[in-house]
């Protein structure tokens, strides 16, 4: 599940933020200052940022600007979360680095919403390199999804459609994490198409089928009470 980095030193606007995330299926790390912030993407970069402008000691701001300089976090995906409403106070936070600006108060479907979009336009599966996951190789180019096999000199390729190929290039992108149905939905289809939750089923089903030639089919782990994950076991390669 993408996990959300909540930096507000206002203890209960973090809790309600947080109870709000978990529930729409986001894992969620809380930090009430610049300093535990900063650790806390030190020891694992999260998917995303909600980041408060007043903080104490160093502003959001400046996190953000800092974030921006070093290459290990310039692409962490920022939403500033702020009081302060005035336009120059926006354009301060954008320039500063922020992906988007959301003033206080604010209303849960929309923060979600606006994390969804943010995430999206950041998603590792809408750059063109080719991921590979125990002899898998997905390229996003040239559109095939190959495998060499034991024994063979060329790769095998699958046969999926388009929708498969986007379901499987994102669990490939976030290898071992489990998506919700919801969650797939949102980021397969988007969040503007009203589907029944039941069609990733479906969709599992035939990328399974597609990659059954590969003898890799076993990948694409079921989750009991979760969801979908693609795993990195080796053992799981088998048809």
């Amino acid at each position: 599940m993408p996990r959300v980095l909540v930096v507000e030193d206002e203890a209960a606007i973090a809790e309600l933020v947080a109870m709000n995330l978990r529930h729409a299926g986001f894992e969620v790390v809380l930090a009430e200052d610049a300093e535990q912030a900063r650790r806390a993407v030190a020891d694992e970069l999260p998917d995303l940022v909600l980041l408060d402008w007043m903080l104490p000691g160093h502003s959001g701001v400046q996190l953000a600007q800092q974030w921006r300089a070093d290459a290990r976090t310039r692409p962490l995906p920022v939403i500033m979360l702020t009081a302060r409403a005035g336009e120059d106070d926006k354009i301060s936070g954008l320039d500063a680095g922020a992906d988007d600006y959301l003033t206080k108060p604010f209303s849960t479907k929309e923060l979600l919403a606006r994390i969804r979009a943010v995430l999206r336009r950041r998603a590792p599966e809408a750059l063109d390199a080719a991921v590979e996951i125990n002899g898998l190789r997905l390229d996003p180019v040239t559109h095939r999804v190959t495998r060499r096999l034991e024994g063979s000199d060329e790769p095998r390729e699958a046969k999926m459609g388009p929708t498969e190929f986007r379901l499987l290039h994102f669990l490939m992108s976030h290898p071992e994490r489990v998506h919700t149905r919801p969650q797939l939905l949102d980021r397969i289809w988007g969040d503007h198409v009203f589907i029944e939750e039941r069609t990733v089923d479906v969709h599992i089903k035939r990328l399974r089928e597609a990659l059954a030639p590969l003898e890799c089919s076993t990948l694409v782990e079921t989750v009991r009470g979760a969801g979908y994950r693609l795993t990195q076991q080796p053992g799981s390669a088998s048809g």
